[in-house]
C-alpha cells in the first residue's frame, strides 16, 4: 500500500483551512489548521533515528466525504451503495493509522516485518472481520460470531460509528530463488481491483463488484513470489470464517480452512498486466458445501496518458438459504471498466462502467450496512427504525464519473457522479428503480 509522507516543509495550514471549508464547513477545517500545526512543531517521526534504526514508519490517512441523492430517501440511505452510503450528511468514512515494518524485496538475507492498522469512521463496519455471520447461510442456525473487532465502540448505541482492526500480520522475505515473501495473520485481500484504503481508490464510492462479489480481508497466511522478471504468483491458506474464507477472524471456525492463490504477468515495459486470482474452500465448519471466486483483471496504458482497466469476478456458493428459505447454489458475476486520462500533473479525469449480477438474490442487500449490522435475531443496530434490508435477485448496473485533483501531495479531492438502476428490483430509496448521486470528498495523506 502506497501512502504519501506528510513533510513539515510542505505542510500548509492555510491551504488545509480553505479546501477543508469548501467542502464540510469551518469547524472541521479549524481542527485541522490545529493538528497540522501540532504537526509542524513536532516534525515527522519516521525521521527520527530511533525508528530509522529500527525501519519503522507510523502514518495514516483521514478521509471524509458527503453525498446528494436527487431521490431524497425517506429511510436515509443509498440503497445498496455502502461506501458513503449516507445522502446529505458529512461522513468521516475513514481515519486510519498504521505501523509498519517493511521488509526487503530482494537480497540474499532474511528480513521480518509486519503491519498493524485501526480504522476508525463510518466505513470500518464494512471492513470488520465478519465472515462469521450471526446466521448460518446454509441452515439459518445462530453461529457464535468472532471477537476480534466487532463491536469495539458498542455498536448497539452508536449506528455508523466504529472501529475495525483490518490488518495485522508478521511478514517475512526468505532468500530462496528471487525471493518469497511470506505474511502471516489478518491481511487485505489481494484479489479484484478496487480495495477498501481509500487512498488506494480513484473513486469515492465502490463498484458492486467489490462490494459485494469480493472478499475485504483474510485471515492466514499467504505468499508472493516473483518467477521472473514478467511473472509472479500467489497462494496461501485461510481460516476463521463461515463464509468461504472471507473475511474471517482469530477465535471462530478455525477448523474451516480454505485456499487463496493467483498468478500476475506484467509485460517488459510495465504498461499491461494480466492478474487472475481467486479462492476457494468449504463454507463453514458446519458445511462443506463449496464457495469460491475468480477474479480477473486487465490493466493497460492506451498511451501515457490514458489508463484503461478491465475486471471480471465469478463466485457461487453452494447449498445457501435465500429468500423465503429455499435452498439453491448461489451465483453472483458481472463485468467492470475503468478508464482515466490525466489531464495534468494534478488533475485526472476516470469513468467506470458496470454489470453485476446477483443471481439469486444471496449477496446484494439494500441497505448495505443495515444487512451489515443484523444480528440473529433479525434486528439492526444501524437501522434507526423498523425496517429491514431487502437481497434481490437482479442485474445492478452503475456509471460513476469524477475527477482527481491533487493540489498538493498529501491531498486528493474527488467529486464524483454517479448513476445506479437495477433490472429486477427497486432496491434504491422510495422503492426506486434507479437513483442519481453526487459526492464529493477528499483525502489527506500524513
Amino acid at each position: 500500500m502506497s501512502n504519501q509522507r506528510l513533510h513539515s516543509s510542505s505542510l500548509k495550514p492555510l491551504t488545509i483551512s480553505i479546501a477543508l471549508a469548501l467542502l464540510s464547513g469551518s469547524a472541521f477545517a479549524k481542527s485541522l489548521t490545529e493538528a497540522s500545526t501540532l504537526l509542524e512543531v513536532a516534525g515527522d517521526p519516521n525521521d527520527s533515528s530511533f525508528m530509522k534504526n529500527l525501519g519503522l514508519k507510523v502514518g495514516g490517512w483521514g478521509n471524509a466525504g458527503i453525498t446528494y441523492n436527487a431521490a431524497s430517501p425517506k429511510n436515509n440511505f443509498n440503497g445498496p451503495v455502502t461506501f458513503g452510503d449516507r445522502p446529505g450528511e458529512f461522513q468521516l468514512n475513514q481515519l486510519n493509522l498504521f505501523v509498519q515494518r517493511a521488509v526487503a524485496t530482494e537480497g540474499s538475507s532474511w528480513d521480518f516485518g509486519g503491519r498493524f492498522d485501526v480504522m476508525f469512521g463510518t466505513d470500518s463496519i464494512f471492513t470488520q472481520a465478519y465472515g462469521v455471520p450471526a446466521a448460518d447461510v446454509n441452515t439459518w442456525g445462530a453461529l457464535n460470531r468472532n471477537h476480534w473487532d466487532l463491536d469495539l465502540l458498542g455498536s448497539n448505541n452508536n449506528r455508523f460509528y466504529d472501529l475495525a482492526l483490518p490488518q495485522a500480520y508478521l511478514e517475512t522475505y526468505v532468500p530462496i530463488g528471487n525471493g518469497l515473501n511470506v505474511k502471516a495473520g489478518h491481511f487485505y485481500t489481494p484479489i479484484g481491483y478496487e480495495t477498501v484504503p481509500a487512498p488506494d481508490n480513484f473513486f469515492y464510492t465502490h463498484a458492486y463488484t467489490m462490494q459485494y462479489g469480493e472478499p475485504f480481508t483474510h485471515t492466514g497466511v499467504v505468499g508472493n513470489y516473483a518467477v521472473d522478471g514478467n511473472w509472479s504468483v500467489m497462494g496461501g491458506a485461510t481460516t476463521g470464517s463461515a463464509t468461504g474464507g472471507w473475511d474471517g477472524g482469530w477465535d471462530k471456525q478455525l477448523g474451516n480452512w480454505g485456499g487463496l492463490a493467483g498468478t500476475t504477468w506484467t509485460s517488459d515495459d510495465k504498461g499491461t498486466s494480466a492478474n487472475i486470482s481467486g479462492t476457494y474452500g468449504s463454507t463453514s465448519e458446519q458445511s462443506d458445501k463449496a464457495w469460491g471466486l475468480y477474479s480477473i483483471v486487465l490493466k493497460h496504458n492506451i498511451t501515457d496518458k490514458t489508463h484503461l482497466v478491465l475486471q471480471h469476478d465469478h463466485g457461487y456458493a453452494n447449498g445457501v438459504k435465500v429468500g423465503a428459505g429455499e435452498v439453491k447454489d448461489a451465483e453472483w458475476y458481472g463485468v467492470n471498466s475503468h478508464l482515466y486520462y490525466d489531464i495534468h500533473e494534478k488533475v485526472t479525469a476516470g469513468i467506470r462502467g458496470e454489470w453485476f449480477r446477483d443471481q439469486q438474490g444471496f449477496r446484494v442487500c439494500s441497505p448495505g450496512r443495515v444487512a451489515a449490522a443484523t444480528n440473529g435475531g433479525g434486528s439492526s443496530y444501524a437501522a434507526g427504525g423498523n425496517f429491514t434490508s431487502t437481497c434481490s435477485a437482479a442485474s445492478y448496473y452503475q456509471v460513476t464519473a469524477g475527477l482527481n485533483w491533487k493540489p498538493i501531495t498529501w491531498l486528493n479531492l474527488r467529486p464524483n457522479v454517479r448513476y445506479d438502476w437495477a433490472d429486477g428490483a427497486r432496491p434504491f430509496g422510495n422503492n426506486k428503480q434507479d437513483q442519481f448521486l453526487f459526492s464529493t470528498d477528499f483525502t489527506i495523506n500524513f
